[in-house]
Order: structure tokens, then sequence, then C-alpha cells
């Protein structure tokens, strides 16, 4: 195995306090590409999908939960599969409390293709509380190109895709697939990939911080049991 080599505390220091100008420089490009990200198009969806959930049928309006953004994370698990995947399994382990993203009035669900009694048992082998959606009936899944038609037959790929609300209209803002998941998880990495980022004055674009009453900053964080739906209630 090569391992780093070993070095002196004053050389280590030096060594460190270069590499942390370049991660300063990565830091700045990653808010400049957050920024851009916000600034995408978005189309908007008409296709009227059905979902199955714990509550039974659902559209994708009804995943928002009443708030204003939707983060969907494409979970592998085909129709005929016993478990799911298990690099999906990974990414949602590391998925923390939801009550931070509905802070920024963001919701996040998760959905697959298998149907939903064959979701249930896995879900409750998992230990998992996260809202879980089946699109089995619908073409939900091939329309946001996580089932693929290939020669051999329909392929699974993860993805993650963003929605935006406006009223009752729906829009669709960002999707990434496989490797750009990597390095996501938290709720900060999460809201980068939404339209409205983390709603803080020091991001660009202007206009879109605490849009819905979650006050800018870190010092307005709360512990998760005090969230309710938003930092500012």
């Amino acid at each position: 195995m090569s391992l780093p080599e070993i070095v002196s505390r004053g050389e280590w220091r030096a060594a460190r306090a270069e590499l942390l100008l370049k991660e300063k420089a990565a830091t700045r490009a990653r808010d400049a590409l957050s920024a851009e990200r916000r600034g995408l198009p978005m189309v908007e969806v008409a296709e009227e999908y059905v979902f199955e959930g714990g509550d039974g049928k659902a559209t994708l309006l009804d995943l928002f939960e009443d708030r204003r953004q939707l983060v969907v994370y494409h979970f592998m698990f085909a129709p005929e599969w016993d478990a799911g995947c298990r690099s999906c399994s990974a990414f949602l382990d590391q998925i923390g409390h939801l009550a931070h993203l509905r802070a920024r009035d963001t919701s996040f669900a998760v959905v697959s293709r298998a149907p939903y009694p064959r979701i249930l048992p896995f879900k409750a082998r998992m230990g998992w509380m996260l809202p879980w959606y089946s699109s089995h009936a619908c073409d939900f899944n091939r329309d946001f190109e996580v089932t693929l038609e290939c020669e051999g037959g329909l392929v699974e790929r993860p993805g993650l895709s963003c929605f935006l609300r406006d009223r009752d209209r729906v829009f669709h803002t960002y999707s990434t697939y496989e490797r750009g998941l990597d390095g996501l998880g938290s709720t900060t990495s999460l809201l980068d990939l939404t339209a409205l980022g983390r709603q803080e004055e020091w991001e660009e674009l202007k206009g879109r911080a605490s849009a819905f009453g979650a006050p800018a900053g870190s010092e307005h964080i709360r512990y998760h049991d005090e969230c309710e739906d938003g930092y500012g209630k």
C-alpha cells in the first residue's frame, strides 16, 4: 500500500496551506457553477403522472407536499427485482433529516419503477422513513431518462431531478445522473441543485434569498425538532 510521505509538523503546515488555496478556489468555482445552474431555464411538466405511495395514488404535484420545490431521487429498482440497487441504497443511507430541506420549502421523495408492494418490504428492511413512490403505472422514469431502452431491453440508471411549483403548475429545473451524484446527500448539496438554492443573501442569483420566510445564514439554523416546516416559525 502506498502511504503519504512522513514529514515534520512545519512541512505539513506549509503543504496544507498550499492545498488550502486550491480548495478555496474550488469552493468559489463551485459557487459560480451553482449560480449558473440556478440560471438554467425551466420547462413545464404537462404530463399527468400517476404514482403510488403510502396514501394511495399521487400526482407529481402531490409529491411537493404543498412546498415550493421538490427533489426526486430516481432509485434503481426494476419491477422484476427482489431488492433495490445497492449503490442507490448507499446513497439514501447518507440523506440526513428532511426537516432542514423542508425548512427551505423543499420536499424530498424517492421514485422507483418497481410496483409499490415490492418496494414496501425493502423499505422496511432498510429502516427508511423517506417518502417513496412507485412510477410503475406511468412513463415518469422513461421521460426523465432513468429507464433506458437498450438492445437487451430496459436498463435502469440512478439520477436526481429537481422541480419548482408555481401554484398548480410544475416545472422541471434540473437533472443529473450517475457520476453527477458524487458528493451529494447533504442538505446544502441538494439545495445547490435547485432553482432557489440555499436562499441565502450571499448567493447569486439575487432576489431568491429567504423568499419563503426562511431567514438566511447559518445563525438561523435550528435543531430539527424545532424546525416544523420553516426556520421562520
